[in-house]
């Protein structure tokens, strides 16, 4: 139970799919949580989320701030020593400015409230799409590369997350008086969802189980369970050591096709699965990928979940949340 003498803990983006579960466990273990929501309409929504996961939301509070606007973001990081920043802008530009200014911004805005507010530490939710997505002879990726703003072709995701972690970097080594950073660098994030509405990757799941997803890329890529990413958060927060550094997050197992992926489904869950796609689209066989977790491993204590059961259940919790199309009256596998 949490006292009034307890330290309150910041997690940006309270009602995203990786901040509700964020904000569900610190509050298990005993934290006063406060979120950021871009507006106190959405608090019942992230309330209802981390009760799902069996939370008191007793200690949980609410500021508004958007990451897209200075307001609000003093008033948020009052009093807070520890800073888990998950939220992402909402970016619907095409364009690099569209899309680089808004991620780096909103980044390098949190950043500018922890420091001023005299917070000891921010760990940040990057992404995989800041470390791999330059060419290399053989892809294979660690903590030590980085995606290459400069590399032709790269798509807007990669590029906004690639700038906006750089510019993190580099605020805290020239502007951050002594606050420290860590940064995580998730695979594809998947894992049961607390909140009730489709966020994020969670659409693959929806596409595929409800029969709109007719065949899939062809695309090997890593994935992480929400669940680790969010032990990997707190872990990051509490070592030490950690500061200064970046960790890459991945499920057990090998890299995996989006085959693979509806091959698990359809083999593990029957009739919810009936509709999903057999096929890829054209395209070339895509090349061996290898992602090394053994950092995060070895220095956060993080035991990922098997991408398997990371699979199997996200279907489930979406299942369960009525948010599958004509499957909500089906009983559990």
């Amino acid at each position: 139970m949490t006292t009034t003498d307890t330290p309150t803990v910041l997690v940006t983006g309270g009602n995203g799919y990786l901040g509700t579960r964020l904000a569900a466990d610190l509050l298990a273990g005993g934290a006063a949580v406060r979120t950021t929501v871009r507006s106190l309409d959405r608090a019942d929504e992230v309330r209802a989320a981390v009760r799902r996961a069996g939370a008191d939301d007793a200690a949980l509070s609410f500021a508004a701030a958007s990451l897209t606007d200075d307001e609000g973001w003093a008033d948020a990081l009052a009093g807070i020593e520890e800073v888990h920043h998950t939220a992402s802008p909402m970016i619907l530009g095409t364009t690099p400015d569209e899309v680089v200014v808004p991620a780096r911004d909103g980044a390098l805005r949190v950043l500018r409230a922890a420091r001023d507010a005299g917070a000891r530490r921010v760990v940040l939710t990057s992404s995989f799409a800041a470390v791999g997505y330059s060419p290399k002879p053989v892809r294979e990726y660690d903590e030590s590369d980085w995606t290459d703003p400069a590399t032709p072709g790269l798509p807007a995701y990669p590029l906004s997350k690639a700038v906006a972690e750089r510019a993190a970097w580099d605020f805290v080594e020239r502007e951050g008086a002594g606050l420290e950073l860590v940064t995580l660098n998730p695979t594809w994030i998947a894992g049961p969802t607390l909140t009730a509405s489709v966020r994020s990757s969670l659409s693959v799941f929806t596409g595929m189980l409800d029969g709109t997803m007719t065949a899939v890329p062809r695309q090997r890529f890593g994935m992480a369970d929400v669940r680790d990413v969010a032990t990997a958060h707190r872990a990051a927060m509490s070592t030490p050591a950690a500061a200064g550094n970046r960790y890459l997050l991945l499920a057990d197992g090998p890299t995996m096709t989006f085959l693979d992926v509806a091959n698990v489904l359809r083999e593990r869950l029957g009739e919810l699965a009936a509709r999903v796609p057999t096929e890829e689209l054209p395209g070339d066989e895509p090349a061996a990928l290898i992602i090394h977790n053994e950092k995060a491993k070895a220095e956060l204590g993080l035991r990922p979940r098997r991408a398997v059961d990371t699979i199997v259940e996200t279907a489930e919790s979406l299942r369960d949340l009525g948010l599958l199309s004509g499957t909500a009256s089906l009983s559990r596998p």
